[in-house]
């Protein structure tokens, strides 16, 4: 074919029925984000993230994330540092802390948009969006404060990309650069959650150029100068963190990647075929109508194309829906094989499946689907509304309803403590300026065998054991911290006054779902028969010394 010159990434022949690219983002930005405000912050995971995205602002570094002020590596900083820095902008709304939510979503929405109506046309590219942002999963991971969508964003942009510099390559016209961006998009998938924003694009669009026999596309893919962007991408992070905390990498991609990947011992434990039914009810009714329309249609039109594309389209129609049952069966496959499993890990395999759905239905319904696809949207739309709707009304996780009962207590200098517990939201819905005291058995020799929110902060302990023996207090110095204040607000689960009997003389003041909050008063307290020495100012800890003046 003749070398077009000069083509840009993802610009497609003129249509009549065809929006922009900046209109079509905008749309999909609207929709996606347009509920965000209207849940509070799930627990313990939005909490956790908005919170450590918080503590990039109040602490000035945005290097090293924090939670409660100890280095936090689960998972590496593109999240927080988006969200810090629409928190920065907007404010601790519930719409800025989930803003990088919405914004992979849409990346991955607008990627997938773009690439079919570069190469197939404008109908199915609009009608696979259309599935893809009204599935309920997707419309819900759009608006979930966590990594998960983020990280699928960058994957399914990295491999649209891809796919579309080894097309551009066929097509004997400029990819380079094309390439190049997908080795950025890649390292910012590595920022965004690890190794697997780097090896799952990698994975798919391998193993396409393998089934489809470009293996001479498979040798131009493999680019020196797109390694040193993806280098240049992500690897100052990481180099840093090794830097300033020498088991960094150890933990990072030994325990974090590899230990969590293939032992058992964690949470959230399920079979193997788990994703399967979870997938089909989550992505209603999009999938059922998809098999009603495979089940009814004729083998002829099985295997034909999308109606009205000529010849070349049809070809790059097969090239794409081979990547994209490859692009499902690698993601699906892939978590399916670690004994734990959350739904957020397979959002990646979503856009692929919206792709194949849009096109079954119109090869079913070429003529009438003007109707049916609209209908099956709006359906599908309204059930993602109902469902966060559903979800803001019935969710009483959050700790929210404390902030005006605690707020008067901390303006007058009583310290705020834990117990046994994290209570993620909390320091995001006060925007406290310093981290919550923890008391609890530290020394448990079993406590590093759970995966819990207690185990997240000992692990982050090892890395600061100096700011860790102000935040993490030992179960032992418990009596000194009732004696060494005259009220202090208490935060922990219901069983906290079997373990710490002095919760017993004094009635909680707020009963939430999850934990009680106690205002404990040392006058009650020593009534009640508990003895303090002699104690003087100097004896309260540095922490709450901050904590007062904030």
């Amino acid at each position: 074919m003749a070398r077009v010159a000069n083509t840009p990434p993802f610009v497609d022949k003129p249509s009549s029925r065809s929006w922009p690219l900046w209109a079509v983002a905008l749309a999909l930005f609207v929709w996606l984000s347009c509920t965000a405000w209207l849940r509070p912050l799930a627990v313990p995971d939005e909490g956790r993230y908005a919170g450590v995205a918080w503590e990039m602002i109040r602490s000035g570094d945005w290097l090293t994330p924090t939670l409660n002020g100890l280095p936090f590596f689960h998972k590496p900083p593109l999240f927080y540092w988006i969200t810090a820095s629409s928190l920065s902008t907007f404010g601790l709304t519930l719409w800025a802390a989930r803003l990088a939510s919405v914004l992979g979503a849409l990346l991955g929405a607008w990627s997938l948009y773009a690439l079919t109506r570069r190469w197939v046309g404008p109908q199915l590219a609009a009608w696979s969006a259309i599935g893809l942002v009204t599935q309920p999963f997707y419309f819900g991971g759009a608006q979930y404060a966590n990594l998960d969508m983020l990280v699928a964003g960058c994957i399914a942009a990295t491999i649209a990309l891809g796919a579309h510099a080894v097309l551009l390559r066929e097509a004997g016209q400029p990819h380079r650069m094309v390439l190049w961006g997908t080795y950025a998009l890649a390292g910012l998938g590595l920022l965004a959650k690890g190794l697997i924003g780097l090896v799952l694009p990698g994975a798919v669009l391998v193993l396409w150029l393998l089934v489809t026999g470009r293996w001479r596309s498979l040798l131009a893919m493999l680019s020196v100068p797109g390694l040193l962007v993806l280098g240049l991408v992500a690897a100052p992070w990481f180099v840093a963190m090794q830097r300033l905390y020498p088991d960094f990498f150890h933990y990072f991609f030994v325990y974090q990647h590899f230990q969590r990947f293939t032992q058992t011992g964690f949470n959230n434990m399920h079979p193997v075929w788990w994703y399967v039914p979870m997938i089909v009810a989550l992505t209603l009714p999009w999938v059922p109508a998809a098999l009603v329309s495979l089940w009814r249609s004729s083998p002829a039109q099985l295997g034909a194309a999308q109606p009205s594309v000529d010849e070349a389209m049809a070809r790059h129609q097969r090239a794409l829906r081979h990547l994209m049952w490859v692009w499902l069966v690698v993601i699906v496959g892939f978590f399916s094989i670690p004994a734990s499993k959350l739904p957020g890990y397979v959002l990646p395999a979503l856009p692929p499946l919206a792709w194949l759905v849009a096109e079954a239905l119109l090869r079913r319904w070429p003529r009438p689907a003007s109707r049916v696809v609209p209908v099956l949207g709006g359906v599908a739309a309204v059930v993602c509304l109902a469902l966060i709707g559903a979800a803001a009304h019935f969710d009483k996780q959050s700790s929210r309803a404390a902030v005006p009962v605690i707020q008067p207590w901390l303006d007058q200098g009583a310290p705020l403590v834990y117990v046994d517990e994290f209570v993620y939201d909390l320091p995001f819905y006060l925007g406290r300026k310093v981290p919550v005291p923890v008391i609890s058995n530290w020394d448990d020799p079993d406590l590093p065998r759970h995966d819990n929110d207690r185990k997240e902060l000992f692990d982050a302990g090892e890395f600061r054991p100096a700011v860790a023996a102000e935040v993490l207090v030992a179960k032992s110095q418990w009596p000194q911290w009732l004696c060494r204040h005259e009220r202090l607000i208490v935060f922990g689960a219901d069983d906290a006054p079997e373990k710490y009997p002095e919760l017993r003389t004094q009635a909680p003041v707020l009963q939430l779902k999850l934990w009680q909050v106690w205002l404990l008063e040392r006058s009650r307290l020593q009534a009640a028969g508990l003895r303090c020495p002699a104690e003087s100012a100097a004896d309260v800890p540095l922490l709450d010394k901050a904590a007062a003046a904030h």
